[in-house]
């Protein structure tokens, strides 16, 4: 869950003060995992998986949330995803660019890799429609239980909330970001003392610290056993997000933060839910609302809704970021994407996603109702893009850092066989619901995979009748045409051919400028290029250069920025002498052999809507010449 709100870190947070980096990393960070326990145990008891509310249910689940935060969050996540950094960035499409890395050599490998990193991906953006939805909704069903009579409004007010969160967005969240670190310390702060006045009723609930309890509820109920896994990864999700949002805060920052105060705080409120349900089963219809006093009600709705709301924006940001990602990386076509803050890069906003999350979000709301029911279709796209996070993370431990196997791969195989269990026990939930995420995630990796191959496709056939360089360059020497004042700029993704914008200009205005430069743009399976090596230059004679720029997946690809570092005498990128130009291909669906003709459909529709390389790499309007092209695929 990406980029969230970075204006509470800011990119010199090496800098800051330990502990305002463990507020800031609170406030973005937690907000997902830290709303869990407003559903997690209302679910398992009363989501009708048929779990008996008596000691030896109520220790058996607690201990298998506890173990599962350990295994999953403390060890896995803490101890190694979070060591897998792509200088400084995380989350799955950094992760799975460390990955290609890893397998350079293996075909074969490295294509399974970016499949696993792909489904991540498109499974991540489901999680994105359903976490607003059910946090919002179970933070509001709390009035249900303070004033009878008002469960009907439960929905129109988490829309309100929700659909305000989304306008929002466009105007960043830079001024009330600021509020975030303090309100999520404050929730963590409140869920420890609802869980110590919890465990002070019943003090024999801290027994479920023993796995025992969790063993022997298997054994007694082994059918039962790997089903309620789906209920009991309720208490995960977000765990990605501490991975996501790594490239603000470090690791050690979120480590500390979640050892010192958020893993307390779950496990307290876990164990002190757990406490009223051991002294009045009846609480299990909301044991997290029940276990506060009762004057404390009103201002835990309040509270808890302010957390949830900071726990989507989380989300939303992420969902940016990670699309900045793909983009980047080739996977998603380009967006037109806004900076919200002139001081941190981290913050953007993407119209498209914005609205499209916005659409899911909705209709998931008015489509199920409660967060009950949403939590019967939440853990397919969670487990399964963790599934996905752990076989990356095998291969960089094994291929990349070249850990001993003897000393690897029993660790792996524990990570796979518990992320392999919770999706499995996830996977009936596609028939009660949890098809939503699925089937946003299937169109998502349909896209990208399609947008991936066209423009393969794309470039082959251009190439296809393509002029190489060294030939033109001759037969300028023999026949020079009319050159005028200034430098061209054309924008290619090949190197070693004739731009078509560049054949075309010749043909129609039979000139040449001074300088000709071929710039092509490539993008490094890394998050920043420093500028010394940005670009490389070669001089071909006869006025004729070649320029390549290179940009990491966080980098703004602003080109006319980037030129003005290229020093050199013969070339002056002055922006009143220097024209872009650029190719404009509209793809037309054939029978030749390359995708089937609805994917080759698809493809030209997303070229045809994707933002052109004028508005992506930031030419000046008044500077650009486009010039079209058609493309038989």
């Amino acid at each position: 869950m990406g980029h969230a709100s970075s204006q509470v870190a800011g990119a010199e947070h090496s800098a800051a003060k330990p502990l305002s980096m463990l507020v800031a990393a609170v406030g973005v960070v937690y907000g997902d995992i830290g709303t869990s326990p407003l559903y997690t145990l209302k679910e398992v008891f009363s989501g009708g998986y048929g779990v008996p509310v008596n000691h030896d249910g109520v220790l058996g689940i607690l201990s298998l949330i506890f173990w599962s935060l350990i295994w999953v969050v403390s060890i896995k996540y803490m101890m190694f995803v979070l060591r897998a950094d792509n200088q400084g960035e995380g989350g799955i499409m950094a992760l799975t660019a460390l990955a290609r890395r890893a397998a350079a050599g293996r075909a074969r490998l490295r294509t399974f890799l970016v499949i696993c990193g792909l489904i991540g991906a498109a499974l991540f953006y489901g999680d994105s429609m359903i976490t607003p939805a059910i946090s919002v909704l179970s933070a509001i069903e709390g009035l249900g239980l303070a004033f009878e009579g008002i469960d009907h409004w439960v929905v129109p007010l988490s829309l309100v909330v929700l659909v305000g969160l989304f306008i929002i967005q466009r105007h960043g969240t830079a001024r009330i970001g600021i509020l975030f670190g303090p309100i999520m310390v404050t929730w963590f702060l409140v869920l420890g003392a609802l869980g110590v006045y919890g465990i002070s009723q019943h003090p024999e609930v801290l027994q479920a610290v023993n796995p025992v309890w969790a063993v022997r509820f298997f054994l007694v109920h082994p059918g039962m056993g790997v089903a309620i896994l789906g209920a009991v990864v309720l208490a995960l999700t977000g765990a990605e997000a501490l991975y996501a949002d790594m490239g603000h805060f470090g690791r050690k920052p979120i480590a500390r933060a979640w050892f010192i105060l958020v893993l307390p705080a779950l496990v307290l409120n876990y164990f002190g839910q757990g406490a009223l349900l051991l002294g009045d089963p009846e609480a299990a219809r909301n044991p997290f609302y029940l276990l506060a006093p009762s004057w404390a009600l009103i201002p835990l709705v309040g509270l808890s809704t302010l957390a949830t709301v900071i726990a989507s924006q989380a989300v939303i940001s992420g969902a940016f970021s990670l699309t900045r990602q793909a983009i980047q990386l080739g996977y998603i076509p380009r967006m037109y994407i806004q900076h919200t803050s002139s001081a941190e890069q981290g913050q953007i906003y993407i119209g498209a996603v914005n609205w499209s999350l916005m659409v899911g979000v909705v209709l998931l709301v008015l489509g199920f109702e409660s967060s009950g029911a949403l939590a019967s279709a939440y853990g397919v796209a969670v487990t399964g893009t963790m599934l996905m996070t752990t076989i990356l993370v095998s291969a960089v431990m094994l291929l990349l850092w070249k850990w001993p196997p003897l000393l690897a791969v029993p660790v792996l195989l524990g990570f796979l066989l518990v992320d392999g269990l919770y999706f499995a026990a996830n996977v009936p939930k596609i028939i009660q619901g949890g098809a939503f995420p699925v089937i946003a995630g299937i169109a998502l990796f349909v896209l990208m995979t399609t947008w991936k191959r066209g423009k393969q496709l794309l470039v082959e056939r251009l190439d296809e009748g393509a002029l190489p360089l060294p030939i033109f360059i001759s037969s300028i020497r023999v026949q020079p045409p009319h050159r005028v004042q200034g430098t061209a700029v054309f924008l290619t993704a090949r190197s070693d051919a004739v731009p078509h914008a560049l054949l075309h200009n010749l043909l129609h205005n039979q000139v040449l400028h001074e300088q000709v430069v071929l710039l092509t743009v490539v993008y490094e399976d890394i998050p920043r290029v420093p500028p010394q090596r940005r670009f490389e230059v070669d001089s071909y004679g006869e006025g004729f250069f070649r320029v390549i720029l290179h940009f990491g997946f966080t980098d703004e690809p602003d080109v006319p920025q980037a030129l003005k570092l290229c020093h050199l005498d013969d070339l002056d990128f002055s922006p009143m002498r220097t024209t872009y130009f650029l190719s404009r291909e509209t793809v037309i669906a054939s029978k030749l052999e390359g995708m089937a003709r609805w994917r080759e459909l698809l493809f030209a529709f997303l070229l045809k809507n994707a933002n052109g390389n004028l508005r992506f790499f930031n030419l000046p309007v008044n500077r650009v010449i486009e010039l079209g092209t058609q493309v038989e695929m």
